[in-house]
């Protein structure tokens, strides 16, 4: 459930298929063996700083210029596809445990993977990227297609336009190889989750022409007693190679998940911790209760060309389609002993039926850009140039929300389904934007860069039940880079953003009316080091600043005070030797707000945020035993302010995860085997505090194993 409903147009496509896991599998291996003739084992490595060719990772993550990730004045990190599939990376939620700079943000099992970045909530509307291109993030985001996924932490407005100012999570779309690929992998998980997708790349004779063909199907049965589901992708991507300059390229996919959502926990009484609670525990139990039934389909177009030996052009397109029935059966508050919100002492709560369908949102961007290369006085430049748009409609009707009877969480209760029934869905928002911009990476000398962008955003907002905005901003970023080596960079960097103004949420006296946009500022200090050959350090001091939204003492949703978070971020990712990889994050935030004029709120910790989170796993390769790798991972997390008075403080916690992975042949077929137990103690642990939607507590998984195979033909 959120605070909003939710949009309905139609997919791209819609195929109609159910993938069998068995069937997927089985059928892809015969194909492959019979038209294989190459048995050599894959090379394993886990590194950042690399990629398998021992080249430095590049990234356009900072802009619109594609660089390494050393000469980026502005802290980022990626996970390659390699390491998503040595690290058991399946989701989003999966990789971000390995960044310590990213937190769970209201992230229900079964619903959307929401985080924050910085201590800042990532907007679903402009937050996450595919390819540079806003998607929404109302619903996991399959990576079966995606070759990276790279975070850009802090303020990205000369990136992204209108965009929260924690950061964004840009989602790399897999693209052709040069070489046959065929890879079939199987996993079995938690209380019984199949999983099966397989990955299929190819070229033609005249190396003109290649596709990426990907497809998954899984049954959900996760660790939460009850919340099954399923879920079906299918995707591809085609490179034709028109002559020696140009290349058109082509990418499309659908999702479909089913799954039965999960609802957080509430205070007891309203002021403690819930008691003798456990993390399979399942509050969306009624007979009436539905999975949340998600569809989404994406098309990708790109023409790029080389116009001379320094210049390119290139225009690209995006469209994504995003469809949702919502139904819960929603835990709130405890009528008995008049608590709004908050379950009574003895486990009591209030169920309400909540219904919200055929919602949907359609977004259409554009983006044009020339970049190359000049030289003016004693000075060379590195040039982009672009103009983008994007348009998004949202569509949804009037939801359901109505008390439907009582339950104990402890001994639950079946109520009665409500007769009311939700209204029609139609179009009650649409987002308009257009964006000139120019970036200029300036060589000043062979030690000193500079990095300058500026982008000018025009922004059109109009809602069917209240006044829009349309408005004009200029946003800019600035960074000077030193490199006294080659392997170091020294930054300093500024940064504007802005972002749509929040939207008044459901119970409070303006419900559902917006604010206006809100602009945030950035600075950042920080050093990266490319060590040895495959090990990268980096350190980053900044502190970010941005007016505050929240409900006052009248129940009104407004727009005032200021957040400050400032903090420091370090990390190392590589090779410690030729047998051992490492990958460790830290980060210690101080998230404040200030100068709203209320004692309950200035200089109060900001909500969901530990002031100090570390991630380390490390990866060994058994030199006695060929082709077996063990790992460790250790993830900590200091306490969360729930309350936003601070009342009440969440303990923090630590969990260690172990897994093995095994490279060998199986008939002549290079065969991986890895087996991960997560959470080895089985300790419980609150993973998510949020106040959205009345404020809920969300517990971490208990101790999960998970076993998979990959084959590679």
């Amino acid at each position: 459930m959120t605070s909003t409903s939710r949009p309905a147009v139609h997919s791209i496509f819609k195929p109609a298929f159910r993938l069998s896991l068995l069937a997927l599998a089985i059928a892809q291996c015969h194909t492959a063996y019979a038209e294989s003739n190459d048995s050599s084992l894959p090379e394993v490595v886990v590194s950042a700083s690399k990629n398998k060719d021992g080249k430095a990772e590049r990234s356009k993550a900072a802009g619109f210029i594609d660089a390494p990730l050393l000469d980026t004045p502005f802290s980022v990190s990626s996970w390659t596809q390699q390491q998503m599939q040595d690290l058991r990376i399946r989701q989003t939620t999966d990789a971000m445990k390995f960044d310590a700079s990213v937190n769970d943000a209201y992230n229900a099992v079964g619903y959307a993977e929401q985080f924050s970045i910085r201590g800042f909530a990532l907007d679903n509307a402009s937050s996450y990227r595919k390819d540079g291109f806003a998607i929404p993030g109302d619903a996991s985001i399959p990576l079966e297609n995606k070759e990276r996924v790279e975070i850009l932490k802090g303020i990205a407005g000369f990136q992204s336009g209108f965009a929260t100012p924690g950061g964004v999570i840009n989602y790399v779309t897999k693209r052709p190889l040069n070489s046959t690929l065929r890879t079939v992998t199987t996993e079995i998980s938690e209380r019984g989750t199949l999983y099966g997708a397989t990955d299929l790349s190819n070229l033609s004779a005249d190396k003109q022409f290649g596709y990426r063909i990907n497809a998954a199907g899984e049954r959900l049965r996760s660790y939460v007693k009850g919340a099954n589901g399923e879920r079906q992708f299918v995707s591809a991507a085609f490179d034709w190679h028109l002559n020696p300059h140009s290349v058109l390229q082509l990418d499309l996919d659908y999702q479909h998940k089913s799954q039965l959502s999960v609802p957080g926990f509430q205070l007891f009484n309203g002021t403690s911790l819930p008691r003798g609670v456990n993390a399979e525990m399942m509050l969306n139990d009624q007979p009436w209760a539905k999975p949340v039934d998600t569809r989404s389909s994406n098309l990708g177009l790109r023409f790029e060309t080389r116009l001379n030996a320094g210049w390119s052009a290139s225009l690209a397109a995006n469209l994504h389609d995003f469809h949702r029935d919502d139904y819960t059966a929603f835990p709130y508050g405890c009528g008995a002993a008049n608590l709004y919100p908050g379950y009574c002492a003895n486990g009591d709560y209030d169920v309400y039926d909540y219904r919200s369908l055929n919602e949907s949102k359609k977004l259409i961007g554009t983006q044009a850009l020339l970049q190359g290369k000049l030289v003016t006085g004693n000075f060379s430049h590195q040039i982009a140039a672009g103009l983008s748009t994007s348009r998004r409609r949202d569509y949804f009707g009037d939801y359901v929300y109505e008390y439907a009877g009582s339950s104990n969480l402890f001994r639950p209760v079946a109520v009665g389904i409500t007769s009311k029934v939700p209204g029609a869905a139609y179009l009650r928002r649409t987002d308009k934007e257009w964006s000139a911009f120019l970036q200029d990476v300036m060589t000043i000398s062979e030690a000193w860069t500079l990095h300058l962008g500026l982008r000018h955003l025009n922004m059109e907002r109009s809602q069917s039940d209240n006044p829009g905005y349309n408005n004009a901003h200029w946003v800019s970023n600035a960074a000077l880079v030193y490199k006294p080596q080659a392997a170091v960079s020294i930054y300093t960097s500024f940064a504007q953003g802005l972002e749509h103004g929040g939207i008044a949420p459901f119970g409070t006296v303006n419900a559902n009316t917006m604010l206006n946009p809100a602009r945030s500022r950035q600075l950042e200090l920080g050093i990266k080091a490319d060590l040895l050959r495959d090990l990268s350090l980096s350190a980053a001091l900044f502190q970010i600043k941005k007016p505050l939204e929240y409900t006052n003492a009248a129940n009104v949703y407004v727009q005032n005070g200021e957040a400050q978070h400032t903090g420091l971020e370090l990390s190392a990712q590589g090779k410690l030797s030729s047998s051992l990889s490492l990958g460790a994050s830290l980060t210690s935030l101080r998230a404040e707000q200030q100068d709203t004029g209320l004692a309950s709120m200035d200089g109060k910790r900001v909500l969901n945020v530990p002031e100090l989170k570390a991630s380390i796993y490390a990866d060994y390769a058994v030199v006695a035993v060929k082709g077996l790798n063990l790992q460790a991972a250790w993830q900590y997390s200091g306490n969360k302010a729930f309350s936003p008075d601070n009342s009440v403080i969440v303990p923090g916690y630590q969990v260690w995860n172990l897994g093995a992975r095994y490279s060998t042949q199986i008939a002549g077929t290079a065969t991986t085997l890895r087996f991960n137990i997560d959470n080895v103690g089985d300790k419980f642990y609150w993973r998510d505090v949020t106040q959205s939607l009345g404020g809920y507590l969300l517990p971490g998984a208990p101790r999960t194993y998970k076993i998979s195979a990959q084959f590679d033909f």
